[in-house]
């Protein structure tokens, strides 16, 4: 029975003290099994099966999502099946082995946030021929570039953890509810069986929505609906967007036409929303996304999306400044007002919360500063100073030999990238727990403006030292997150710290052979199918410092300068009126919708709205339920896109 320990009130505590008090009053490390093999490995496969959907989402979505819960409830629904099927091989499997599970887990898979996600897209669009044309000498270079990032993202998460965890015991929220699901999992075993069977019948789903849309040869089947025949108000057929879907729709023309989603006329024709990409596309996996985010995030990318794709997209392409309607004419000019509002945004609140960055820096101190006299419990069981120094120095070391011979990065530079990340990782690792957000983006701003300034026009160096930075800082927020679940539950934090070194292993090998195997013409990066939107930013941003703003078209300029604005103008928004927040746009999701297809906006807004339904008007079957079903159609159906993709690759399927 996993019991939360009562809290106490420490004030008046010494840093000594509180320690001591955990130590002796909640850590169950000693007396119950954490670290074992069968928690790793199943760690391993689960979070390298959460790293291939990953790698799907984020190409499609820009950023990738959180598997810490959705393996705990996994992994608890297998092993409780394996005890029952072999109860004498499988026994009681303890709460602390769920922890180090999901600690593998999920450093695995959030590998493609190290890059794969961001950089090496913005690198194939912008330079190509900066990586190796073969598929094995390019996994043999990248392979270990991306684990060493995410392991130095590890190492630099040590110094931080005792200060913001032990002593100051920061929220965490992730970490939080990670920690309440494992309780509850351990605790109530029907409920854990509930919302196992319901993550895996909508993993089902998603499974064969993809496999009908993508893996059956397009007129393989046809349903009809008699009722279609019928059907007086029918502009369905340019609204519903089915891509590849081998269903026909009969008779589906209306009296009425298609006037009523006319837009606009580009070259003499009508243009309808349909050829703008405000359509509705045939996959529940934004849907399930849009559950996932607030609401607020939600309505503002419906907005973007309305004002880029209705408004600008018919102004801009009668005007010339966009030759065609398609997703990739019309986000190479959108992007400088998305992306803009995004980074302007991001970097004016993290410099807004400066008492957050001296913090950061105050926590350094301390962390040099402590000193191990051996009556410590705490130096027994937590990772020593010795560990992160000879982690940090080996793999900035291999960081900088690795950046030199692949991406040309002078090592001096290399040495640079290495000593910025240390401080940023220290900053994203209070910004995480303070507000549960680790501010990837703007810290990788950080970098890319500082290279552009030291090496102008050099894109790889410019992106490939962001990369560093974006990975170690990604990696170092995953880990305290992580470390936090572990602390509320009694947790050795060196044990965990190991699961999670094993888990970042796992995804390096799976990721960057999943990318070049969805992705195998560079080209289809960027487009409707392939928008990613993160790598599009990146690819902004370099290219602006590459270029400079006098080569962009002259409405592109004055759409920086808007949404650069903008970003400004709606965060101090936020800041000087929170009460009235959730009306004020978001900057992120108003800016994101400029830079990926309007019916991941619909899709996003549409789920939101069900969740948000959802919560008022059935609040249980919200809190138990959204989470699981959205994750497991996500899971399903990303899962599944990477397996037609193999498929497809071995010969498997025409596709």
């Amino acid at each position: 029975m996993a019991i939360a320990p009562q809290p106490i009130d420490e004030s008046g505590l010494t840093p000594e003290e509180i320690e001591r008090h955990w130590f002796e009053n909640v850590y169950a490390g000693d007396r119950m099994p954490q670290l074992t093999v069968r928690a790793v490995v199943m760690g391993m496969l689960l979070g390298m099966l959460m790293a291939c959907s990953n790698v799907y989402v984020s190409l499609k979505t820009g950023w990738t999502l959180g598997v810490s819960i959705t393996c705990c409830i996994l992994a608890y629904a297998i092993f409780a099946t394996l005890r029952k099927v072999f109860p004498r091989w499988f026994p009681s499997f303890s709460i602390l082995e769920n922890n180090a599970m999901q600690s593998a887990a999920s450093a695995a898979g959030s590998m493609p946030s190290g890059g794969i996600s961001n950089a090496i897209p913005a690198l194939i669009m912008l330079n190509p021929a900066s990586l190796p044309v073969d598929f094995q000498t390019r996994c043999l270079w990248l392979i270990p570039w991306l684990a060493c990032i995410a392991l130095l993202g590890v190492f630099l998460a040590v110094p931080a953890k005792r200060q913001l965890i032990n002593i100051e015991k920061l929220p965490f929220p992730t970490g939080l509810a990670a920690a309440t699901t494992l309780r509850s999992l351990h605790d109530t075993s029907g409920e854990a069986a509930r919302q196992a069977k319901a993550l895996g019948w909508s993993g089902l789903i998603g499974i064969l929505i993809t496999l009908f849309r993508d893996a059956i040869p397009k007129g393989a089947a046809t349903i009809a609906f008699p009722w279609a025949e019928k059907l007086s108000w029918a502009p369905i057929k340019s609204w519903v967007k089915w891509p590849n879907l081998p269903i026909a729709w009969p008779h589906v023309e209306s009296v009425w036409g298609t006037s009523w989603i006319r837009i606009g006329t580009f070259k003499d024709a009508p243009l309808f929303l349909n050829q703008v990409t405000m359509s509705l596309e045939g996959s529940l996996l934004f849907i399930a996304g849009g559950a996932l985010i607030s609401f607020r995030q939600a309505w503002s990318m419906m907005l973007g999306a309305f004002i880029n794709y209705v408004i600008l997209a018919p102004i801009m392409l009668n005007a010339g400044v966009i030759e065609t309607a398609s997703f990739r004419k019309i986000s190479a000019w959108s992007l400088w007002i998305g992306v803009p509002m995004m980074v302007t945004s991001g970097l004016l609140l993290f410099f807004m919360n400066w008492r957050t960055v001296a913090r950061a820096f105050g926590t350094i101190s301390t962390f040099l500063g402590r000193k191990g006299d051996g009556g410590d419990p705490m130096d027994r069981i937590e990772v020593p100073g010795s560990w992160f120094i000879a982690g940090w120095v080996t793999l900035g070391l291999i960081i900088v030999v690795l950046g030199h011979q692949l991406f040309h990065i002078q090592w001096w530079m290399g040495v640079i990238a290495v000593f910025i990340t240390f401080f940023l990782a220290t900053v994203s690792g209070r910004a995480t727990g303070e507000t549960d957000v680790t501010p990837v983006g703007p810290l990788s701003k950080i970098t890319q403006l500082t290279f552009g300034a030291i090496a102008p026009g050099n894109i790889p160096t410019n992106l490939m030292t962001a990369n560093i930075s974006a990975g170690a800082t990604a990696h170092a927020g995953d880990l305290l997150t992580d470390l936090k679940s572990g602390y509320l539950l009694g947790a050795n934090p060196r044990q965990q710290f190991l699961a999670q070194m094993f888990g970042v292993l796992a995804g390096a090998v799976v990721v960057v052979p999943v990318l070049f195997i969805i992705i195998p013409d560079i080209n289809m990066l960027g487009t409707e199918k392939w928008p990613a939107p993160a790598a599009l930013v990146w690819r902004g941003v370099a290219e602006l410092l590459a270029k400079g703003v006098g080569a962009l078209h002259p409405t592109a300029r004055m759409g920086l300068a808007i949404g650069a604005s903008l970003g400004i103008i709606l965060t101090l928004l936020e800041v000087w009126f929170p009460k009235a927040k959730k009306f004020i746009p978001s900057p992120t999701g108003l800016g994101l919708a400029f830079t990926f297809n309007g019916f991941n906006s619909i899709s996003f807004f549409i789920g939101s709205c069900i969740a948000l339904a959802l919560a008022k008007w059935a609040p249980r079957v919200h809190e138990r339920f959204t989470v699981p079903v959205s994750s497991g159609l996500i899971a399903g159906e990303s899962l599944m896109g990477v397996a037609v993709a193999f498929m497809g690759i071995f010969g498997w399927l025409e596709l």
